[in-house]
């Protein structure tokens, strides 16, 4: 499924790249103008779709929705867990995929939950940091939000290990696509409402708010963020 070549090729750049600086005024510039691009855009479309989506579609149908993506990245979550020296957790996570694939009819119902199996999200940015590749400056992506250098250098392999993205039929795979981006923005819904009626400087909170819970991702767990103690898993926020 994975190009040994790219993921090779994606390494040395890894490995070899000159970390930006952070204070990088020309990318800090480049960040809040495609950060009002894309909350423009999440303003205008993104937003509301998600908000119709949540009011309109049955609940019960929004879970297995939600269920059924989460599924399709158990399989390339349990590989990254192996490339990072994890294998305990490696082995779950792929039961956890048999399980649901199977047992809960392709991911539709999270069976693997009811049987106690702890849920992991783990990709090919938070392998590479691992072991040890720093994240570089932050970044704002097109559309895509918040990033790092790092990770974004690392999407490619993650794009090559999308289940989705081998689907035949092109118009499936679009609405699988746009399905999925509507059910992960409705998933934040209530993440975004609570920064955006605290924040004061919008850019800075959502920029924050991600690499600390990124930081967070990749040291599994053991991160604090700066003059803070121990806490909870921070919130996934994005646009």
């Amino acid at each position: 499924m994975i190009n040994l070549r790219s993921i090779l090729i994606l390494l040395a750049l890894l490995l070899s790249q000159t970390v930006w600086a952070e204070d990088n005024s020309l990318i800090e510039s480049y960040n809040k103008g495609m950060f009002k691009f894309n909350d423009s855009v999440d303003q205008i479309a993104l937003k509301p779709v998600a908000k119709a989506y949540k009011a309109v579609l049955p609940s019960p149908l929004q879970t297995g929705i939600k269920n059924f993506f989460s599924n399709l990245g158990d399989g390339w979550t349990a590989i990254n867990q192996f490339l990072q020296g994890k294998p305990n957790e490696g082995i779950s996570d792929a039961g956890r995929f048999v399980i649901n694939s199977t047992f809960g009819i392709f991911g539709l119902f999270d069976v693997a939950s009811m049987d106690k199996i702890p849920k992991h999200t783990e990709d090919f940015g938070q392998t590479v940091g691992k072991w040890g590749v720093g994240e570089g400056s932050y970044l704002v992506l097109p559309i895509l939000g918040p990033s790092t250098l790092r990770d974004t250098l690392s999407l490619p392999v993650d794009w090559l290990a999308d289940p989705v993205s081998y689907v035949g039929d092109i118009p499936v795979r679009n609405t699988m696509y746009v399905v999925r981006g509507v059910n992960d923005r409705r998933n934040l819904l209530k993440a975004t409402d609570s920064i955006d009626e605290m924040a004061i400087d919008r850019y800075q909170a959502y920029k924050n708010a991600w690499l600390s819970h990124r930081r967070y991702e990749v040291s599994d767990g053991t991160y604090v963020a700066p003059d803070e103690g121990p806490s909870e898993e921070p919130t996934q926020t994005t646009p």
